[in-house]
């Protein structure tokens, strides 16, 4: 669970109707049928214009990622592929088959079964690398999706605006209905506003940082197959790994291989 993504709703939730009851308003006041309907409906029209179905379909699958928090370590990823790594320096690359079907990462475990079957190291590079890409752009999809609703929200809210105004034109020989037909013509205003400033353009931000997490852990895990297939020193591939942790949790890394190291002398 992405305990950021529900805070940031919550809390941002709470703090429009906190501002709503501190300038002495009323929730029904923001409450228009007709403005939802232009706004909301207007930018999925747009959408359904813009978009195939299929990948407006495909997007919202995708948007349940940003409540969750499935990004693997990198350390313990890391860790994973040295292990590897010292085995096949010590028994060979057929020696880690058996360990592939276990592996719940596909793109681990096809990389090094192209590997143990031998294929040359341009081939599972290439592999790897059209891999990332078609990753890349799936995501971008939904990147594209959620920036283009961020900016046609508040457009939909602007016409539904003017049709409130409109409204409000034909009413003006009723002093009485000005002030609630305005109130009304300016929500929707507000909900494109909200839709684009608080919903769609963090989804899109949020979709954006998780993509790039997964093709960094992807370009770590390209990196190490290939230094496996190599035959590099385990602990020069550790290294070369550690470069993309974090400084944080690479100093952390360097400790711990630093232990285990003292650790070894000792025994």
């Amino acid at each position: 669970m992405d305990l950021g993504t529900i805070l940031g709703l919550v809390c941002g939730v709470a703090c429009v109707i906190i501002s709503i009851f501190i300038g002495d308003g009323e929730l029904k006041s923001y409450w228009d049928l007709p403005s939802v309907f232009i706004t909301v409906g207007g930018g999925i029209c747009s959408a359904l214009i813009n978009f195939r179905l299929k990948d407006l379909i495909g997007v919202l699958k995708a948007t349940k990622k940003i409540f969750t928090d499935k990004q693997s370590s990198a350390s313990d990823t890391i860790a994973m592929l040295v292990k590897l790594s010292e085995k096949t320096r010590r028994e060979g690359l057929l020696s880690i088959e058996p360990e592939l079907e276990q592996m719940e990462d596909p793109f681990i475990r096809q990389s090094l079964q192209l590997v143990v079957d031998g294929i040359e190291s341009e081939t599972i590079k290439d592999f790897m690398d059209t891999e990332i890409e078609n990753m890349q752009a799936r995501h971008s999809k939904g990147q594209a999706v959620y920036s283009m609703l961020a900016g046609i929200f508040p457009a939909w809210g602007m016409i539904g605006t003017l049709i409130g105004l409109i409204n409000l034109l034909l009413k003006l020989d009723d002093p009485a209905q000005i002030g609630p037909s305005m109130s009304v013509a300016l929500v929707t205003t507000f909900y494109g506003s909200v839709l684009s400033n608080f919903v769609c353009a963090p989804i899109a931000g949020k979709l954006k940082m998780k993509s790039d997490e997964e093709v960094h852990m992807k370009e770590m895990i390209a990196e190490a197959v290939i230094s496996i297939q190599a035959g590099e020193n385990p602990k020069m591939l550790e290294q070369k790994l550690s470069i993309f942790l974090p400084p944080e949790e690479r100093e952390k890394e360097v400790r711990n291989t630093e232990e285990t190291t003292d650790n070894s002398a000792s025994a």
